[in-house]
Order: C-alpha cells, then sequence, then structure tokens
C-alpha cells in the first residue's frame, strides 16, 4: 500500500494502523476536529456571554469578526515553519499553546478580555493548514487529493459538531454540581484542556514523513522530502500568480463555510421562525457533510486529474465552485423552510466539495514549497471570512438602526420584531450577493495554467504508481 521509492500511501486504508501514513491520518484529522471544536465552542453560548458580558449587538459581531481574523496572520506564518520544522512540532506546539485562550475564555469579565481571547483562539484555525501539509507527505499523488480532503472535511466537522458537543458538556458540568450560570464557563475551560492533551497526544505518536521524523533524517544523513530545505522560499512562492488565483477560490468556499458557521443560527431564526435548538441542528446537519462532501471534491479531483491531468482538476474547481455560488444566491432568496433546506444541503454540498477540490490542486502547483503555498491559500480562506463578516456586520447593523428608529414608538416588543426582520433581511441581501461574487471567482479559476513540463511530471509519477496499484488490487 506504500509507494516503495518515498514509502507514502497509495491508498487511504483506514483500518492499517501500523502504517504511519494512516495513523499519522487519523490523529491529524482529530487534531484538525478538537481545534475547530473549541474554536467555534463559544457559539453555542453566546446568549450566556451577551448575558454576563453585558455585550451590545455591536460587540457581538466585533467578537465573530476578530475570531476570524487572526487566523489569517496564523495560517500565512504556519505554512513555512512546517516546511522548516515539520508537521509534527507546528501542530504540537499549535494545540499547547492555542489551549491558552480557550480556557481563558471561560474566565473573562469583560468585553475586552472576550475580544482577546476570541483572536487570539482564532490563531488554532492554522491547524487546518498542518494537517494539509502533514497528509501531503504521507500520501502519493494519486490520493493525496482524497486523503487532504477527507482530513480537513473530518477536522471542518468540529466547527457544527460543537452546536450538540458543548450543550452536553455544559448539561454534564450542571449535572456534577456546577451552577447552570457559569456551565459556559467551564466548557470552555473543559475543551481548553483537552487541546493541550491533543498535542501532546501529536508529539507522541505521529512523525513528520512516513520515513521518519525531520531530525532523524537529519541524524541518518538523509534527504528531507518536499519542505524543509526548500530551494524556493515563501516569498518565491508568493509570486506565482496560481497561488493567489487559489487564496481568492478558497476564500469563495471555505471563508463562506466560516461565515455560515458563524451567522446561520440567527438567519434561521430571523427568516423562518425556528427556535435555537432547531436552527442549531440544521447548522450541525450542514456540518455533518464534512463527513463525506469534502471528500467528494477531493476524489473528483483526483479522477479528473487521473482522466485530464492538471487541467481536468482545474476544470472541476471552476466547475463546483459556480455551482456553490448558484445555490448561496438560491438559498437567500427562499421563503419557505422546505425549499430552504433543500438549498440548503446543495450549497452544503457544493461548499465543502469545493473546498476539497482547492486542496486537490495545491500539492501541484510548486512541490518545493507545499508548506508555504498551503500557508497561502488556508489564510485565504479566513481572509474571506473576515471581509464577509465585516460586511454582513456593517449591513446588519444599518438596517437594525434603521428599523429601531422607524418603530421606537411602537413599543419595545414591536421594535424588537423589527429589529430581526430588518436583519434577516440585511443578511439575505449579503448572501445573494455574495452568492455572486463566488460565481465569478468560480469563472477567474479557469485562468490557472500548467506547463506541458508540469503535466509531464504529474503523468509520468502517476504512471510510476500504476503497476503497484495494479499489484495491490490483485
Amino acid at each position: 500500500m506504500k509507494n516503495q521509492a518515498t514509502l507514502k500511501a497509495t491508498r487511504l486504508n483506514l483500518g492499517d494502523f501500523n502504517s504511519v501514513p494512516i495513523r499519522t491520518f487519523w490523529i491529524t484529522s482529530f487534531a484538525f476536529f478538537i481545534c475547530f471544536f473549541a474554536w467555534f465552542g463559544i457559539i453555542p453560548f453566546m446568549p450566556d456571554v451577551v448575558r454576563d458580558l453585558g455585550l451590545t449587538p455591536e460587540q457581538k459581531w466585533n467578537s465573530v469578526v476578530l475570531a476570524v481574523a487572526g487566523t489569517i496572520f496564523s495560517r500565512l506564518l504556519i505554512g513555512k515553519l512546517c516546511d522548516k520544522y515539520g508537521p509534527r512540532l507546528c501542530y504540537t506546539w499549535l494545540l499547547i499553546l492555542g489551549s491558552i485562550p480557550v480556557v481563558m475564555s471561560g474566565l473573562v469579565t469583560s468585553p475586552m478580555q472576550f475580544y482577546i481571547c476570541r483572536l487570539l483562539t482564532g490563531f488554532i484555525g492554522a491547524s487546518f493548514v498542518i494537517t494539509q501539509v502533514h497528509t501531503s507527505l504521507m500520501f502519493a499523488p494519486n490520493v493525496v487529493g482524497t486523503a487532504n480532503a477527507t482530513s480537513a472535511g473530518w477536522g471542518n466537522l468540529g466547527g457544527g459538531a460543537n452546536r450538540l458537543g458543548m450543550p452536553l458538556l455544559a448539561a454534564l458540568v450542571i449535572a456534577v454540581g456546577i451552577a447552570e450560570a457559569d456551565a459556559w464557563r467551564y466548557s470552555m475551560v473543559i475543551i481548553g484542556i483537552v487541546c493541550f492533551l491533543t498535542g501532546l497526544l501529536y508529539y507522541f505518536f505521529t512523525k513528520d514523513t512516513p520515513s521518519g521524523n525531520y531530525s532523524d533524517l537529519i541524524a541518518r544523513g538523509e534527504k528531507i522530502p518536499k519542505g524543509k530545505k526548500d530551494s524556493v522560499g515563501f516569498f518565491e512562492a508568493a509570486k506565482d500568480y496560481r497561488v493567489w488565483v487559489l487564496f481568492m477560490v478558497y476564500a469563495a468556499c471555505f471563508g463562506i463555510e466560516l461565515t455560515v458557521y458563524g451567522t446561520m443560527d440567527d438567519y434561521l431564526q430571523n427568516t423562518f421562525g425556528l427556535n435555537r435548538i432547531s436552527a442549531g441542528n440544521l447548522v450541525l446537519s450542514f456540518a455533518l457533510m464534512n463527513i463525506f462532501a469534502r471528500t467528494l471534491g477531493g476524489w473528483f479531483g483526483d479522477r479528473f486529474g487521473k482522466t485530464n491531468g492538471l487541467k481536468g482538476r482545474v476544470w472541476f474547481l471552476a466547475a463546483i465552485i459556480v455551482a456553490e455560488g448558484l445555490m448561496l444566491g438560491l438559498f437567500s432568496m427562499a421563503t419557505s423552510l422546505i425549499l430552504g433546506i433543500a438549498l440548503l444541503i446543495g450549497f452544503s454540498l457544493t461548499v465543502q466539495m469545493a473546498e476539497g477540490a482547492t486542496f486537490s490542486v495545491v500539492p501541484f502547483i510548486n512541490k518545493k514549497a507545499i508548506g508555504s503555498i498551503s500557508g497561502i491559500v488556508g489564510a485565504g480562506g479566513n481572509f474571506g471570512a473576515f471581509l464577509t463578516a465585516l460586511f454582513l456586520r456593517y449591513r446588519s447593523a444599518e438596517a437594525e438602526k434603521l428599523a429601531l428608529q422607524a418603530n421606537e414608538l411602537l413599543g419595545e416588543e414591536a421594535a424588537k420584531v423589527a429589529q430581526a426582520a430588518a436583519a434577516a433581511s440585511a443578511v439575505s441581501g449579503g448572501y445573494l450577493l455574495i452568492g455572486a461574487m463566488i460565481v465569478v471567482s468560480g469563472i477567474i479559476t479557469l485562468i490557472i495554467r500548467f506547463s506541458l513540463e508540469d503535466e509531464k511530471v504529474a503523468k509520468t509519477e502517476l504512471e510510476q504508481l500504476t503497476p503497484e496499484l495494479i499489484r495491490i488490487e490483485d
């Protein structure tokens, strides 16, 4: 099941726990899941946070923006660190240091303290880049897209699983005698401790490459695989226009998924009259599609790559991005709950497939700078989330202000209803405009080109793997 020249896995055989690539795949997927679970773990408790800290609607939106802002910079940095020190050490320290603001989130007493914790907690979003780098080092070209997409998809699941997991954790905390009003605080402390322990797990049970850690390879006098001794540095890799096209593309898919995680609960409640639990369950269902949808995007990328070369991967990516934009635009216009759910499912499927398809292209842009390129493209996702959060924050604030001014004479209850309706309308219009921009991004994707030499190398690598794959099947 491994390419003997590189020891990279040529199949995603999830039951082979003795395999270094497969064991690493499971641990890196779990670590990514925990990071996302902790990153968005506060969302189910926001009504409690608003009450305890006295947050205004504007301050609540500010915390959403800050939570994705920090990740932009950490993702740009972490890719180069992975190239230099290896993914094992980078993930270990990210989890250990990232656990601190997660724990502190449960101890805050003021809006400013909450802002700082949300900003610093966002840094653990860089876990995505390390996961992509690590799986790229562990799996052969014929399956790297599927492996990258699956590990990332299962990790992303944590961003929605906390809608169920964190309230359950709070219920357990209450069951042992903690006051209900403080349950959210203890829950954040507990998940922070889990982050810390996961860092230790990563250090002791993974390796940088199938043949050992970077330090072991150096000690044996062996060549470091693509990454640590790159001839192409971060700034040289950043000169490639294709990197920035993929930066934009990832902003248009993963960035939008992050925005949905942060805004969809309120939108479903305000637009379709759902209660908080029902809206949260729908968002959880959205996240659960990561179990297979992102993998499907990577799988299709690999299949199109096999039949049409590297350009085939780009064609599929462009098509699925356009489909994503159309789904979001149509969802924004839905007034029926049944139609809305159907379109939300379609959007969830396409946005997650687009993420998988993006990282079926990334490993082939420049194999001498996988970490740096993964970092730049990964940062694009959070840059997109940052911009769309600011955009929706502005639209919502303006709409709510006008609604309150127009209804201040009608009583407090009427003003609240008008405010909710205005917020829903503002976000709906925002989703429609964002959907249109996603479609444009999909069309722009088609400008990505690979040289004849790149196509030839990719084809040769695939042909070299084919006899081995045939033996495996036999």
